[in-house]
């Protein structure tokens, strides 16, 4: 995402956007689905406890709602994360067809293509909810970090997950402790926080989280 961007986002970033009640479901298929941010998210937070606990129930995944998503899809979040193949957001979630928008980069990063796919989701399909997940051990940090203590250049289209991931780094070097783990978390509320900022957005409730590859559970961030 071209530098001028980032500085306006930074810039504006604002706090939590105000959500409806939690009760509202609309039917798809056989199981509701929810309507607000507040629901959404805690059908996000249920399906992660199964998964988590080794107890996934795979819904959504029926030949009958197959035929009927052929014809209209109503998921009801949008998950932007990282492409990391031990993170997929339908397992992780437990959920099934028709249930997210997911958007995955290499380290959650953002760019035009990547607005535009939320932006559709929230505007057209009218989904209440994104969340940004990050994960532990990113790979795209790690090279942020390797290129920050080496200085040796990034080859190819690389260097755009660098420039984008080297802010939180260069931010938090100095904390004690992990500094993968501090990056990968302050980039990954960074992001939420240029899309909460981001006018397009304005209809949608966005909150961030963190995976963990070691227990399979999802923390929202502060």
């Amino acid at each position: 995402m071209a530098s001028n961007r980032r500085a306006f986002l930074t810039a504006t970033a604002v706090g939590a956007l105000a959500t409806a009640p939690a009760t509202a479901t609309a039917a798809v298929g056989t199981r509701p689905h929810p309507t607000t941010a507040p629901a959404a998210l805690a059908e996000l937070l249920d399906g992660n406890r199964r998964y988590a606990g080794g107890h996934s129930r795979h819904p959504d995944e029926s030949r009958p709602l197959r035929h009927q998503l052929a014809t209209a899809q109503h998921p009801f979040a949008v998950i932007v994360g990282c492409i990391d193949s031990r993170v997929p957001p339908e397992l992780v979630f437990d959920q099934g067809l028709g249930d997210l928008l997911c958007i995955r980069t290499a380290g959650e990063v953002l760019d035009e293509a990547v607005l535009a796919s939320i932006q559709y989701g929230v505007e057209e399909l009218r989904i209440p909810l994104v969340l940004v997940l990050g994960h532990e051990r990113c790979g795209a940090v790690a090279a942020t970090l390797a290129h920050l203590e080496t200085g040796a250049p990034v080859p190819g289209h690389l260097a755009l997950l660098v420039d984008e991931i080297a802010p939180a780094a260069r931010r938090t070097r100095a904390l004690p402790g992990d500094w993968a783990e501090h990056t990968m978390t302050a980039h990954t509320a960074w992001v939420r926080d240029a899309i909460r900022a981001d006018p397009a957005f304005a209809p949608a409730h966005v909150v961030a989280g963190r995976f963990d590859l070691d227990t399979g559970v999802v923390s929202l961030l502060p």
